[in-house]
C-alpha cells in the first residue's frame, strides 16, 4: 500500500505483506496471491501486473503469483484485515480506509501542505523508519506511496466556502474531518466506488484523496 494545497494531506496507499516462511524444500511453485483495489486499465492496477510477472520472470517460475485487481477477491477496506487473516498474500490499500487502526499514522493525513506526491512519499517513508509504529507489527510493509495536493472535483463550481457549505462531498479518513470543517457533508467511501457515486447523485463532489 500526502496532500495538499490548502486541502488536505493526502495519505498513502499501503503495501502490505505477511511474513511467509519457506519450510524445507519446496517440489512445487510458492504461491501468492495479491490484491489490488485499482481495476486493471488503471496505471496502478497495470503496475500490480507488472509486478507478478517480475517477481515470476526473476523467481524463474519458482514463485506463482495469483493477481486480484479491480477489487475481485476484496474490497479496499477489507485489504488491511485480509492479510492478518490469511485471506490475501500481499494487498495495496489506502491506510485510511482503515480507519483507527492506524492512529499513528494518521498524523501524516493531517493538511500539512505537502507540495507534491514524491515529497509526500518520503515522508511517509521517513517517518515509518524512524517511529516502527507498532500498529503495522501484524504485517510486514513493502512500501507506502504517496500522490500530490488533494483537488476536490464537483458538478457544480465551487469559488467560495459559501458554495461548499452543505454539498455531498465524497471522502474517506480523516479528510472526513477536514470536510465537515469546510462545511460540506462527508460521504465516506472507497476511490473506486467515487465515479458512480457521483453519476447516480449519492455525491456532489468529489475529494482526490
Amino acid at each position: 500500500m500526502t496532500s495538499k494545497t490548502g486541502f488536505i494531506a493526502s495519505l498513502l496507499s499501503i503495501v502490505l505483506l505477511l511474513s511467509l516462511t519457506a519450510t524445507g524444500a519446496v517440489a512445487k511453485p510458492i504461491e501468492i496471491s495479491f490484491s489490488n483495489f485499482f481495476p486493471p486499465s488503471h496505471i496502478h492496477g497495470q503496475l500490480g501486473q507488472a509486478y507478478c510477472d517480475e517477481i515470476e520472470k526473476r523467481t524463474d517460475g519458482k514463485v506463482k503469483m495469483t493477481y486480484y485487481p479491480g477489487g475481485s477477491l476484496i474490497t479496499a477496506p477489507q485489504t488491511y484485515g485480509a492479510i492478518v487473516d490469511g485471506i490475501t498474500d500481499i494487498g495495496l490499500s489506502v491506510l485510511g480506509y482503515s480507519r483507527g487502526v492506524f492512529p499513528a499514522l494518521e498524523a501524516i493525513d493531517l493538511p500539512m501542505g505537502y507540495k507534491s506526491g514524491t515529497q509526500a512519499t518520503k515522508i511517509i517513508n521517513a517517518f515509518y523508519e524512524k517511529f516502527q509504529p507498532q500498529e503495522l507489527n501484524k504485517v510486514k510493509v513493502m512500501l507506502f506511496t504517496a500522490h500530490g495536493p488533494g483537488l476536490i472535483h464537483s458538478k457544480d463550481p465551487i469559488r467560495t466556502l459559501e458554495d461548499i457549505k452543505g454539498m455531498k462531498v465524497r471522502c474517506y479518513g480523516f479528510s472526513v474531518k477536514v470536510v465537515e470543517a469546510l462545511g460540506a457533508v462527508p460521504v465516506a467511501m472507497p476511490q473506486n466506488q467515487a465515479y458512480e457515486a457521483l453519476q447516480k447523485g449519492v455525491v456532489s463532489a468529489l475529494s482526490s484523496l
